[in-house]
């Protein structure tokens, strides 16, 4: 059954640079959807001129485009998406020649596109082993500067060149602003595209690398083109920032977002550290974060109030603080803190060169037999560093308890990446008698808990009740709550607070005891839990005031949001 309908006149466009013998079985996978395929000889040579005038002249839906000399993969998808137009098609499904994509996957994208008939149709590949590495690892590179380009994540690809054009818009632009002719092509094409309102939408599809394929990429020219091409649309995005800002959608609360959204991102920074190693990501590091501080306008301004907050405390106090405090640079000892929480899942953070024990801390986290502790930890600093821990004593084993559903896919990034990890991360949505009990038998066996006591959970068995104790922070009350402390209570161990700030260009492990154990006497309970939340709220402010940028709760921390709540 044919797949053109006359409102919808859908082709393909193949550019083919001595590709000739890979030709015949493309045009075979293509024959099931009787679509008229426009090849394009990109100047190839004359056996391949022969081999392509001979398949033109047995199959009538092809027509053949001969370009003189060879002028690129970017000027033969022009000619042919020209060609195309010219004889009344409104779409061009793009393939390359060496039958590296999925072909089969032909009526998925048609379907996306006659459903979104002005957006541009992508593949988003799913590799086997036979890609090359280098090409791999390269393409993240480039997916990191084009979501600069664009101040958005989403294009998801923009390399793959298997893609459904709407001809209209693509050639309107190609005549406006003429885009790389060679491999610079499909990525330049698309940035140009999203500036000029055409949405690009993803499907997955498999991508094989034959065997005996023929890659006409160049590795020194082509990879100079890619980082011209970068250059160039970097500085044309600068003047487009408004335009790019004001057509960005309203984020996603966090937790809405699917899982699989977590995963890549977390799945992509290993990537990126593994290739280019800590030193050159940290660079790269740089961007990245400017594009987050320009667009993040709730978390720049929850930052901002944050560092007007520790310098009005700092000076009630008379105290000093660091120098250079600033809201780029609160975002930049944050993506900071990111790297090393993936140098901490794989055991790259060492005694000595990169963390040691503040004074009286080692003593303080000294394991001791009889039985686990518990660590009450806040978002201040590289808490994930405590991995490193293990370092310090080989039979440690550390679980960190975290009040949210997404914890899931940091622990099963955590499997991924550093199986061998002694931080086990425990999901948990409220304290019940059965976590209590989980968490007593792992104390009983040794094993240490970890739980921050800065971050409000829902209680779904409470119809959505927060239950919080309000205490003075940074000057003003602010909602804690209560869970920690009552599970610490329960657990009936010995408490212990620590921070890991960095200081002195190195991570810096602060312990302190806190309870040995905590009482909550029921007699007094509520007061008994006051005073340990408002002791909590001391200490912690201590150590934000000690390091301010360490603080890693990008929102409004001194309110709640409206729902119901419990307070002590």
């Amino acid at each position: 059954m044919s797949l053109i309908k006359p409102d919808f006149r859908p082709c393909v466009v193949i550019p083919c640079y001595n590709h000739g013998a890979a030709m015949p079985g493309v045009l075979a996978r293509l024959a099931p959807f009787m679509l008229p395929c426009f090849i394009v000889d990109d100047g190839s040579e004359p056996q391949t001129a022969r081999r392509l005038d001979a398949l033109v002249a047995s199959h009538p839906d092809v027509t053949l485009v001969r370009l003189p000399v060879n002028g690129g993969k970017g000027q033969a998808v022009i000619a042919g998406l020209e060609a195309a137009r010219q004889a009344g098609f409104t779409h061009a499904i793009q393939l390359d020649a060496d039958g590296q994509h999925c072909i089969e996957d032909i009526p998925r994208f048609l379907e996306a596109s006659r459903s979104h008939p002005g957006s541009l149709i992508s593949g988003q590949p799913e590799y086997d082993d036979s890609v090359p590495k280098s090409r791999l690892y390269g393409r993240y590179v480039t997916h990191v500067w084009v979501w600069i380009e664009t101040l958005s994540l989403s294009l998801k690809d923009s390399m793959c060149g298997f893609r459904v054009y709407p001809l209209a818009a693509t050639l309107s632009l190609v005549a406006q602003h003429p885009p790389g002719k060679r491999m610079d092509f499909d990525t330049e094409i698309m940035v140009r595209l999203y500036w000029a309102g055409v949405d690009s939408r993803f499907l997955r599809t498999r991508v094989t690398y034959p065997p005996d394929g023929l890659s006409h990429f160049d590795a020194l020219h082509d990879n100079l083109r890619i980082s011209w091409m970068h250059t160039r649309l970097f500085f044309g995005m600068l003047p487009r920032i408004p335009a790019l800002l004001m057509r960005r959608r309203q984020p996603e609360h966090w937790a809405q977002m699917p899982e699989r959204k977590g995963l890549a991102g977390m799945r992509l920074m290993l990537r990126i550290y593994q290739m280019l190693g800590r030193r050159a990501f940290t660079l790269l590091l740089y961007p990245v974060v400017a594009w987050m501080w320009l667009t993040g306008g709730v978390q720049r301004r929850a930052s901002q109030h944050w560092l007007q907050r520790v310098a009005q405390q700092a000076a009630n106090k008379r105290l000093t603080l660091p120098a250079g405090l600033n809201s780029f640079r609160h975002f930049l000892r944050f993506g900071d803190a990111m790297l090393n929480k993936i140098a901490a899942w794989r055991g790259d953070i060492k005694w000595g060169r990169d963390i040691s024990f503040a004074p009286g801390s080692r003593e303080v986290l000294q394991p001791k037999s009889g039985g686990g502790k518990l660590i009450l930890a806040a978002h201040l600093g590289d808490i994930e560093a405590s991995r490193a821990l293990a370092q310090f004593d080989a039979g440690l084993v550390i679980n960190a308890l975290v009040f949210t559903d997404h914890a899931q896919r940091f622990r099963q990034i955590v499997e991924e990446i550093a199986p061998q990890a002694a931080v086990n991360l425990l999901p948990v949505t409220h304290i019940g008698p059965e976590t209590a009990m989980m968490l007593r038998e792992k104390l009983d066996a040794g094993e240490w808990i970890a739980i921050v006591g800065d971050r409000i959970a829902v209680n779904p068995q409470r119809g959505g009740e927060r239950r919080v104790c309000w205490s003075q922070f940074m000057g003003a009350a602010a909602p804690f709550p209560q869970g920690p402390f009552i599970l610490a209570a329960a657990l009936r161990c010995p408490v212990i607070l620590m921070m890991v700030l960095r200081e002195q260009g190195k991570l810096r492990i602060h312990a302190e005891p806190f309870a040995d154990p905590l009482l909550l006497p029921r007699s007094t309970r509520q007061l008994a839990l006051q005073q340990a939340v408002d002791r909590y709220a001391e200490r912690l402010e201590a150590y934000a005031l000690r390091s301010p940028l360490d603080w890693f709760n990008f929102y409004d921390f001194w309110q709640l949001p409206p729902e119901k709540e419990s307070a002590c």
